[in-house]
């Protein structure tokens, strides 16, 4: 739609999962840090813990990326799973015998023969659980249960928790006290900051092949406002601006076309939205000196 006009070789802010447009700066490269850290030292439980929208999906396509070979990675995107589903997946992935009904017993002593082969071969083995707080209480039981299947050297198996601050609250639970112990690393995803912001959107337009200024500072102050710094709305308001400026035949995005964004997504926070209801009427007033002194402001906080 956009794309030849502003010179991008693809749309820059697409709410796919694009491990090319991983952000690596403020908690997203904690978070990388953290979960690559611990994996290379095989240690036990992580936890990443981050709102709707601050990007942990893509944060764990990136860390599967970057582990090579010597990695067998489980990767379970729907954790709303029984306790038998969990560990027949589990078999099925690391190739462990496995028929339907087989009693649990012998289900473990199949995993963990296994888990101790893979372990032979210098393979390392690591389950990483998506949307972890929507898995069932006696789903993370048997989750626990299966990193027992230790050796007295190394553990055979390594778990990344990722999912929404709820999965804090379930943790907190005194029933589940055994598993929030075994927790080793934990990371936090945080919303980006207005230099952040910046950042954030200058990055994804180079990515996209494009190394011009796009966005004016006034426009991404609106964003950050209207955001809260959460990526998928950057991405959601941004590309929305980016199409309002093509539609004008603008080369630059103004904050009018960040209005007309703001306004055309139920999404977008309250602050935002109520400054973006007045632009269209009040950007022509200020305008002159009073948009020089907000453009000069945004640009000390961004530069």
């Amino acid at each position: 739609m956009y794309t030849e006009f502003f010179s991008l070789q693809e749309k820059p802010f697409s709410l796919t999962p694009d491990t090319q447009f991983f952000f690596n700066k403020q908690s997203h490269r904690v978070a990388l840090n953290t979960m690559l850290g611990a994996v290379q030292n095989n240690e036990g439980f992580i936890k990443i813990v981050g709102e709707v929208g601050t990007g942990k999906t893509l944060l764990c396509r990136k860390l599967l990326s970057l582990l090579d070979g010597k990695f067998k990675v489980i990767y379970i995107p729907n954790s709303y799973l029984t306790p038998n589903e969990l560990k027949g997946l589990v078999a099925d992935e690391i190739g462990a015998e496995f028929t339907v009904g087989m009693p649990a017993y012998q289900l473990m002593g199949s995993i963990y023969r296994k888990l101790l082969q893979l372990v032979k071969d210098n393979v390392q083995v690591v389950l990483i659980v998506d949307e972890a707080q929507a898995m069932p209480r006696d789903t993370l039981e048997a989750l626990r249960l299966l990193t027992n299947l230790d050796t007295e050297k190394r553990k055979l198996l390594q778990v990344i928790l990722i999912g929404q601050p709820e999965l804090d609250e379930t943790l907190d639970r005194s029933d589940l006290r055994q598993l929030k112990q075994r927790i080793v690393f934990t990371a936090r995803l945080q919303p980006l900051t207005l230099e952040g912001v910046a950042e954030y959107v200058g990055y994804r337009m180079s990515s996209a092949g494009c190394d011009r200024l796009v966005f004016s500072k006034s426009a991404l102050l609106y964003l950050y406002w209207s955001s809260g710094g959460i990526p998928r709305l950057i991405n959601l308001l941004a590309h929305k601006a980016l199409i309002a400026a093509f539609n004008e035949g603008e080369s630059l995005v103004k904050p009018s076309h960040m209005a007309l964004a703001i306004n055309n997504t139920p999404e977008a926070r309250k602050r935002g939205r109520f400054i973006a209801q007045g632009i269209n009427w009040l950007w022509p007033i200020i305008g002159g000196v009073g948009g020089i002194a907000l453009s000069a402001y945004v640009g000390s906080v961004v530069s």
